[in-house]
């Protein structure tokens, strides 16, 4: 009898206070980063996280990029003809790689740090062409919901008309897919879209693309065999 795998947060878990100055446990081939025991993020996500930078740069001009992790998305942002990449991060030890990667990038990067909570209300509105959202949940609380936090608050004001939002929550999507659906496209319309239009987006401007994907079986925040993105845009 095999046992259920325990889902990535246990009742009642919050990192938000301890995670800016928690190490950032980048493994020696880079192909993982932990956070306090939290997986954040694998390299084989690469082909997902092109998939959300190829739709945040679309509109090229600046794009607002929340969370960096590998830089495996703000690399691929970077291919593109964007004028200026704005990029938050958190973590001290993430920031610090962020810092130093932005110095051999071939557009202007501005590196901001702490968390969206606190950096996000202090940009301007009708500022940026796109935004990519793609932050790890800090609590079991906010585990299912954070992104709508900030769509809801942020993500509109702060796009330009005609400008475009994407993100994703795999731990979130991971762990839906595991246990409530077995179509990803279904999951995004009843769990995400309404969150959308309420946030002022209209549904007429929202579409999705899927892309087959095999995560590693040792993966423990995502298991399907289908990602999805999003191309939300603003009117």
């Amino acid at each position: 009898m095999t046992t259920a795998p325990q889902p990535i947060f246990s009742q009642g878990e919050d990192f938000k206070s301890g995670w800016h100055r928690a190490g950032a446990g980048y493994n020696e081939a880079d192909t993982h980063l932990e956070i306090m025991g939290k997986p954040v993020m694998e390299r084989w996500e690469t082909p997902y996280m092109h998939s959300l930078s190829t739709v945040a740069a679309s509109k090229g001009g600046r794009v607002l990029e929340i969370g960096f992790g590998m830089a495996i998305a703000a690399t691929k942002l970077e291919s593109f003809p964007i004028e200026e990449h704005w990029i938050i991060e958190c973590n001290d030890g993430v920031f610090a790689r962020l810092q130093e990667w932005a110095k051999a990038q071939p557009h202007k990067v501005v590196p901001l740090k702490g968390l969206w909570e606190d950096v996000v209300p202090t940009l301007p509105d009708n500022h940026f062409d796109g935004i990519l959202y793609d932050t790890y949940p800090l609590s079991e609380d906010t585990w299912h919901t954070h992104q709508f936090n900030f769509i809801k608050s942020h993500a509109y004001r702060m796009l330009k008309p005609g400008g475009v939002l994407t993100y994703c929550n795999l731990t979130s999507w991971g762990e839906l897919l595991k246990n409530k659906y077995d179509n990803i496209e279904k999951m995004f319309e009843e769990t995400q879209m309404p969150h959308l239009l309420e946030a002022g987006f209209k549904k007429e401007k929202i579409s999705t693309t899927t892309m087959d994907i095999v995560p590693p079986t040792e993966c423990k925040y995502y298991s399907f065999h289908k990602m999805i993105t999003p191309t939300i845009v603003k009117e």
